[in-house]
């Protein structure tokens, strides 16, 4: 197995402060850029601290012009690592002893006002792990980005995935047809038969500096990551320009709550970064920040076969969207 790059015990400070630093950069441009794209609507912002270590900036915006909720939210924390939490986890921790860890990050879900527009959710992290004594003992980068939409614009996730190809080609065109799959594969509910939660985009874990399967360094593998957090200005807003405007029905809006029911199911029963963050006790309401203003449960709805919300489940089916043209 592979091992991450040495780095002295008297480095990893010095590596943590410089990670949180790059991070807080990527939360100013980030809110900046949202501030923009809804074009009136204002963020408040809350400050957190972790009992045990850490803490954070949770920035939300609420009855936007376009967007109905949007939150912005980064954290550095580290603590003892719970055995249930180091399991899923998944990194190597001490082989004895108690693991320690850093994680620093930055995370967002932006939920438009019509049901035109996609949901877009995207994050970028730093972990790592230590033990008793403060030696590293794994670390890596994780992190994506995926849209939702509430409505069968086909050319909507062509935009975003056509952005995301030519982001990750730039640093290693293995990037794209891996994490994509790995995205098309995580964001599914499985308790719903295996369905969809969008149309996916780009999803990565544990992806470790100098790793074989790459060959980047840790400079050249942050380098990537960081354009990850800044994709979408490419991918998502020439979107957002192209639906803003559009008339809705109320039973497209009602549709819309009833797939945000859906995305909440997903990020409760099994999202990573929830159960991480529930785990390691950080504060609930940057946890659940994701969930959207309003939502709806009907009680098995059916659709006919050439209706919009038939339509857009048969969206929700993976595809090629970077290559696959036949249904523009």
């Amino acid at each position: 197995m592979h091992s991450p790059e040495p780095v002295p015990v008297a480095a990893v400070a010095s590596r943590r402060a410089e990670a949180t630093r790059w991070i807080a950069g990527l939360h100013d441009e980030l809110t900046s850029f949202f501030g923009r794209l809804d074009r009136g609507g204002t963020f408040i912002e809350d400050r957190w601290e972790r009992p045990g270590g850490g803490g954070g900036v949770a920035r939300v915006m609420t009855d936007g012009v376009t967007f109905e909720k949007a939150g912005i939210n980064r954290s550095a924390v580290m603590g003892e690592l719970p055995e249930l939490a180091a399991r899923r986890l998944g990194g190597r921790g001490a082989a004895v002893g108690a693991t320690h860890f850093f994680a620093t990050g930055v995370s967002l879900v932006v939920h438009p006002r019509s049901p035109k527009l996609p949901t877009v959710h995207l994050n970028v992290r730093y972990f790592e792990l230590t033990d008793d004594a403060g030696h590293l003992t794994d670390s890596w980068f994780g992190g994506g980005t995926d849209v939702t939409p509430f409505y069968p614009h086909e050319e909507d996730p062509r935009t975003f995935h056509l952005a995301l190809k030519a982001m990750c080609d730039r640093h290693h065109t293995g990037f794209y047809p891996t994490f994509k799959t790995w995205c098309d594969e995580y964001f599914v509910n499985a308790h719903r038969d295996n369905e969809a939660r969008g149309c996916g985009g780009i999803f990565f874990d544990h992806l470790r500096a100098d790793d074989p399967a790459y060959g980047l360094d840790y400079d050249a593998t942050k380098a990537f990551v960081s354009d990850v957090a800044r994709v979408l200005r490419h991918a998502y807003e020439p979107i957002v320009d192209r639906r803003r405007d559009e008339r809705f029905s109320e039973a497209e809006r009602e549709f819309q709550l009833v797939r945000r029911g859906r995305y909440v199911e997903f990020n409760l029963v099994h999202d990573r970064g929830t159960t991480f963050g529930l785990q390691t006790n950080a504060r609930v309401e940057s946890v659940l920040m994701s969930l959207p203003p309003l939502a709806m449960w009907q009680y098995a709805p059916r659709y006919s076969p050439e209706s919009f919300e038939a339509r857009l489940l048969r969206l929700l089916e993976p595809r090629d969207w970077a290559t696959d043209v036949a249904g523009a």
